[in-house]
Parts: structure tokens; sequence; C-alpha cells
């Protein structure tokens, strides 16, 4: 590069610069061959040993992932205008692939969604979603630590230039890979636009839900699986649905509101389920009586499916079922434990094969960025090869849309989903 440029330096191998090349955004700390001083959190240029610069990062001193990449164009200037348009392209996203898509006469499908997914809009660590007119931020890097007050400021003029009212913005930074970041970890209202309440109604698919910000997993919901629980909506007429590991009730009340005819929700939290109950009573359906529509369980459902193969407790929890749903959390975080997570997702996926008749549907997903489409496709047929069952597939989903997958970054690629028919 002939031009100055007034950034610190950082030099990396050669392995890491084909990485690069490929459209990976990061770079490891053992990669790192050369680095001129620089304050934790700083943008730093990127040059292979060669001389060849390969983009503009920020730098992560006490991180593994010791660089994210920035921008690759070297006329970028990471002024006030650079982030202005990161953040107006990564909105503009949403509503040119979500912004047709709503149900009719339901909410607008960016009235909830993620407006900002982390290296695939050019945000290298933070992730900010929008629950109606409040935003829930986490932010996982010390540069974007830094750049909070340049960019929450303009996220916000940019939905209120579009017509969104925004009131109030709410961190739930206290994951711990801000630890490892050397942040503190912390949650609540950000100065530059507090509103009164962490509880929250809001509307998905045409449907309500009660959030709870401040105590609830992640930012608050699932958003990225709206348009497969869609999916299963479609197929829920007149069915009898065992909705597992159910969280606050999102596929069972879309199944729900597809006509079927009864629900059995399953959690190990109790208080998740406390907040499915709420929410299938704030969409009008019954909870109690004779026949209620929703039911509800507090167990793991890894003991709970294979205690179903005995007929009565079967028929207790309003079996047997037409149509059951798996949303298990990611059993694995890291590469070296993927061999017992496979293991995990063929068990019940199997045991819940066991449970359904022959034209019975199954949804199934894993939402592991290391359980590849592959691996988690061979656990299913596996799963169905050894409880003597074939699958037809009716469709095969991933993410929405407002969780891209950046080619090249497959850890942007992190939700598979199927739906079956049992043969």
């Amino acid at each position: 590069m002939k031009q100055e440029r007034p950034y610190p330096k950082i030099v990396v191998s050669r392995k890491a610069a084909r990485s690069l090349r490929g459209g990976h955004p990061w770079v490891f700390a053992g990669e790192v061959l050369h680095a001129d001083d620089a304050r934790n959190g700083d943008i730093v240029d990127v040059f292979e040993d060669n001389g060849t610069w390969q983009g503009a990062a920020l730098l992560s001193q006490q991180s593994t992932i010791r660089a994210r990449i920035l921008s690759r164009n070297a006329n970028d200037r990471f002024d006030e205008d650079f982030w202005r348009r990161r953040i107006a392209w990564a909105w503009q996203h949403r509503v040119t692939t979500m912004g047709q898509r709503s149900l009719a006469g339901a909410e607008p499908d960016t009235t909830c969604c993620r407006v900002l997914f982390s290296e695939a809009d050019g945000m290298p660590g933070l992730v900010v979603d929008k629950y109606q007119d409040v935003l829930v931020a986490q932010v996982g890097t010390v540069g974007m630590e830094r750049l909070r007050p340049v960019i929450y400021p303009l996220l916000l003029d940019e939905l209120r230039q579009s017509g969104e009212t925004i009131t109030g913005v709410y961190e739930r930074n206290d994951g711990s890979v801000r630890t490892k970041e050397g942040l503190p970890r912390y949650k609540g209202w950000w100065d530059g636009a507090p509103a009164q309440s962490e509880r929250l109604t809001v509307c998905e698919n045409g449907l309500k839900f009660g959030l709870d910000l401040e105590n609830s997993q992640k930012t608050g919901f699932f958003l990225d699986q709206k348009y497969n629980r869609r999916a299963v909506r479609e197929l829920a007429a007149g069915k009898r649905v065992l909705d597992c590991f159910c969280h606050v009730g999102p596929f069972g009340l879309n199944a729900l509101a597809g006509g079927a005819q009864s629900v059995r929700f399953v959690d190990v939290s109790q208080m998740a389920l406390d907040l499915a109950r709420t929410n299938a009573q704030l969409n009008g359906f019954s909870v109690d009586g004779d026949a209620p529509q929703a039911t509800f369980t507090c167990a793991d459902v890894v003991e709970y499916l294979p205690q179903l193969r005995n007929g009565q407790r079967l028929r207790d929890q309003g079996g047997p079922f037409d149509l059951i749903v798996l949303d298990p959390p990611a059993f694995t975080k890291s590469r070296s434990t993927v061999r017992n997570a496979t293991r995990g997702y063929r068990d019940i996926n199997a045991a819940a094969l066991r449970l359904l008749p022959r034209g019975g549907y199954l949804a199934t997903c894993s939402c592991s960025q290391h359980m590849t489409r592959d691996l988690l496709a061979t656990a299913i047929a596996e799963a169905a090869h050894s409880v003597n069952r074939q699958l037809k597939q009716v469709e095969e989903r991933q993410q929405a849309p407002d969780h891209p997958i950046l080619w090249g970054f497959p850890e942007s690629h992190y939700l598979d989903f199927f739906v079956f028919q049992v043969v």
C-alpha cells in the first residue's frame, strides 16, 4: 500500500492472510507475527508478511481472536459517515428481505427483528435486536465498547428517519464473552435512551409475547426462528403437538394459531414455562378446564421423551402426538465437543421419532455453529435408521434473513431446521 494511513499495523502469517482473502474476518493471536504499539480496541491495519494489505480491523489484545476485520476498502475512513452507512445498509437489508413478508393482518416483520448481526453486518462484536420500540444491545468486543457512544445515536437516528419510534436501548452486556475481552459484565438501560420497564409485550407473526429483558436468555427472544415457526403453523391444523424445549412458547403458540387441536409445552425452566403459559393466555388460548388447548410440563426433555414410551404416561401428557417440535439449546459450543453433541442430537431425534405414528411430522433443528448442516442431517438419518423409520423431507430451512449468513465466515451460519414426515 503506497498511501500513508494513520493506523497502527499488525503483520500476520500467510495462513491468516489466506483465510482473510477467503472472506473470514478473524485473525487469531497465534497468527500475529508483529504488532505496532496500539491501545486495546484501536483500529489497526492488517498486513501479510509480504507487505500486502489485508484490511482494517478492530484490535482485541486480551482475546484469542486478536483482530476482527472492519473493512477491506483502503479508501474507508472510520468517521461518523462510515458508521452511518453501515447502519443504513443493515437496516435496509431487513426492510428489503422482511418488509413485505408479514402475515395478513399481522404486524410488519421488521417490528421485531435483529437490526445488527455483528460481523455479518460489518459490526464485529455488536448485536442489536429490535422489539417494537425498544432496542436490546449486546457488546462483545472492546473495540465496539469504545464505539458505543458513536454508534447508538446514529442507529437511533437512522431508525427514526425510517419512521420507527425507539423509546429505549437496553444493554444485555452480561455474557461471558466480555470477560475474555477484559470488559465488565452488566445489564441496564443505556443513559442516552432509557425506558421505563424491562417487561414488554411484543408481537411476532400476529401473536403476543410477554418478554423479560432483564432475566430471559440472550436478548429476550429468539428472533432467528421467525419463519421456521410459520412452517410449523402451516402443518399444525387439527394436530396434537408436542413442543419440546419450548422456552416461552413461540413454536407451540404458532401451532395453536394454525389450528392445532392441542399443544403440550415442555421445558426444563419453570420460569420459561410460566411465561409460555402467560403468552398462551395473552393470545386467548385456553390453559385450564376439561380440554385445554395448551398444557405445560416442567422436565428435562432428554429424560422426558423416553418416558413417553409408556402408553399411560403418553396419554396423560396429551398424546399420541401428530407433530413434535425439537428446538434444543446448542449441545456444543466448541469443536472439541462435537462428537458428544452429535450423539445428543441423534438420541433426542430417535426418541421423538419413536413416538410419532406413520404420517406424523417432526420439526427439528440445531442452533450451534459447530453442528454443521451435514453433521445434523447425518445425526437425524442415523436416528431414523436406529428406530426403523423412514423420513420424507418436507422442507429445509435456516435462520431468518435478519441474521444474515456471510459467505466465507461459517460462524455466521449457525441454525439449520428440517421438517419431515414419518413414512
